[in-house]
């Protein structure tokens, strides 16, 4: 898939603010902004440039770094990780230079915040690269996540579950939105303040938060000596529920939960995955993906067709790809797990996260969005 090699044209990336406009032409020169995301599995990067309530894309790259791998036996970056990250994120300096870019943030997620040497390679990392890497709190990653997920949610719902499958963890934000009027949710999400059970008239409640240190990739670590397929697909999405249970919508579901109120929203190269998979794409079309909606039947068939295939069907399968093809499964077990929890009748793929949602808050705070709808 296209989340796993290097991205060099921007031509299908327009992104649209939570304002819910359409994007523009391009006017004259403008000033530019840089989102850095380096995760557990992936090295992903955009530069953009404001119009109007949006910004459009005129870089992209990313890269499959596999960071984090052996972490979870070691509690160590490897060498040969380091390698690798260090190479693509060259490439994103050289670009950033290139384009003299002023405005960027950088971050870096789990892997990092795990790894005993993860302060010696950000250090390295500043030091061979000259980029100096922040590494976030899983409440601010949850909260960029949200952000960029915001017009996708429906007017109509009352409680949204985002989650956020990634390399090295999993985030999970319930929202309550019953006392906001349909009209404000997605700019009421998009100035979502992160404390859990606020009560702001008309605002938007963060129900609960949980950063579960499970992604495709620790995982997938943690049971790549079993053997049988199935049995290790079980057995992931069992464990992965035992790490929820203090999710307080897990302890207590809210009430009441209709088909027409209640949202998933999921964001992750597993449910973008899944979805280019249901609509039968060969090569992978962003366009397509983000924002579709992906019924409850259509995931469990794409999930059997998948474990039908087996490790060898799956790594032979040109619309995975190797690098995805290894850890489909273990994101595709938290997939499931999350609807057999919460059954919906489907579920709204974005092909977006936190890049996106770093470069509406830096354009933001430049004032980019000033006499328009707070993205």
């Amino acid at each position: 898939m296209a989340h796993d090699s290097l991205v060099g044209s921007a031509q299908e990336r327009d992104y649209t603010a939570p304002s819910g406009r359409a994007l523009g032409p391009a006017q004259g020169e403008t000033e530019l902004f840089a989102a850095l995301d380096l995760g557990t599995n992936s090295c992903r990067m955009l530069i953009a440039t404001p119009e109007g309530g949006h910004f459009r894309v005129v870089d992209a790259f990313a890269k499959s770094v596999r960071l984090g791998t052996g972490l979870e036996r070691t509690g160590h970056l490897s060498r040969n990780s380091i390698s690798r990250t260090l190479s693509a994120l060259e490439v994103c300096a050289q670009r950033i230079r290139s384009f003299h870019v002023e405005n960027f943030r950088l971050v870096a997620t789990e892997a990092c915040r795990r790894a005993r040497n993860g302060n010696h390679f950000l250090a390295l990392v500043r030091r061979e690269t000259g980029l100096k890497l922040e590494i976030i709190t899983p409440e601010e990653e949850a909260r960029l996540a949200v952000i960029s997920c915001a017009p996708l949610v429906a007017p109509e719902s009352r409680q949204v579950l985002v989650f956020d499958i990634g390399g090295g963890s999993t985030e999970l934000i319930w929202l309550d939105l019953s006392e906001v009027e349909p009209s404000e949710r997605v700019s009421a999400i998009a100035n979502l303040r992160f404390s859990r059970n606020e009560a702001r008239p008309g605002a938007a409640r963060i129900v609960d938060f949980i950063s579960v240190p499970l992604g495709v990739a620790t995982l997938h670590d943690l049971y790549a000596d079993v053997r049988d397929d199935g049995a290790r697909f079980a057995l992931m999405s069992w464990f992965f529920e035992e790490r929820i249970a203090e999710f307080l919508p897990y302890r207590e579901p809210p009430a009441p939960m209709d088909a027409q109120t209640f949202q998933m929203i999921g964001t992750s190269g597993t449910v973008t995955t899944v979805g280019a998979a249901h609509l039968g794409l060969k090569r992978y079309d962003r366009r397509k993906v983000d924002g579709m909606n992906l019924s409850a039947r259509a995931i469990d068939e794409v999930i059997t067709r998948f474990l039908r295939l087996g490790p060898s069907g799956r790594r032979n399968d040109i619309s995975l790809g190797r690098d995805r093809s290894e850890l489909i499964m273990s994101g595709a077990a938290i997939l499931q797990t999350l609807l057999r929890i919460w059954p919906t009748e489907s579920m709204r793929v974005a092909d977006r996260g936190l890049r996106e949602g770093i470069l509406f808050s830096l354009m933001n705070a430049k004032g980019a969005f000033a006499g328009r709808p707070s993205p």
